[in-house]
């Protein structure tokens, strides 16, 4: 792939790599590699872009990310009549999936998710950060029925600590899930790492990963509170 670089960009050294396309996937986390994506969260990560462009975006790259996510869902073959004559398509197998944000800031990716999956069920999970401790409080869940028989996606923009993936990830499979996968737009090493650790069999989809988490338990670079950048609570 070519990569075309503006007049600023030629003076200066920007050999970094980092608008070459490459597929990434380590273990069970998918660095959802795309050109748009990559574009995308340049914006996001911009202080300075507005409220409602943001939330654009995170639906935006939240279709993209889903578009990954979805590839391996197994289907079944039926029979549809054309205009023009008989033929042989696909189904996807099984109960609708089931699109799960963790409150608040996951809610935000609903909508990027319904453009490929218009009849999936949305259940809610409420957790938020101890600010002292960093650690998860619960006081939330609503799933969909039938939960056991569906492929669950998990969202929410920001993988940090790890903290409050792995206590959704509780909730979910205390209910009887077993099919989960987590998506995030930007993921940090120690939450990825704590996922593992904590729960081996859910595969993790990002659009990006981080260098870290500083002493607040924000990722470095990052975007910021995705929630507060998303309602404009900042």
């Amino acid at each position: 792939m070519t990569v075309k670089k503006n007049k600023a960009e030629k003076q200066s050294n920007t050999d970094s790599g980092i608008c070459v396309r490459k597929n990434i996937s380590k273990g069970e986390l998918v660095v959802v590699e795309h050109p748009l994506i990559k574009h995308k969260i340049t914006l996001l990560r911009n202080k300075d872009t507005r409220v409602n462009v943001f939330r654009d975006l995170v639906e935006e790259v939240s279709t993209l990310i889903g578009f990954e996510a979805t590839a391996d869902f197994p289907l079944y073959e039926v029979e549809v009549e054309t205009p023009v004559a008989k033929t042989f398509g696909c189904k996807i197998e099984g109960k609708k999936v089931a699109i799960v944000p963790i409150l608040r800031a996951g809610v935000s990716m609903i909508n990027g998710l319904l453009r490929l999956m218009p009849l999936a069920k949305i259940g809610h999970i409420g957790i938020y950060r101890n600010p002292e401790t960093f650690e998860p409080v619960e006081y939330f869940c609503k799933l969909p029925t039938s939960i056991s028989k569906r492929a669950v996606l998990l969202c929410d923009p920001m993988l940090a600590t790890g903290g409050s993936a792995v206590a959704a990830i509780d909730m979910i499979k205390k209910r009887g899930a077993k099919n989960i996968k987590f998506l995030c737009i930007i993921a940090a090493p120690e939450g990825v790492k704590m996922l593992h650790e904590h729960h081996p069999d859910v595969k993790i989809y990002a659009a990006t990963l981080d260098e870290r988490l500083n002493d607040h338990a924000y990722i470095v670079p990052g975007l910021g509170d995705a929630g507060d950048r998303i309602y404009g609570t900042l």
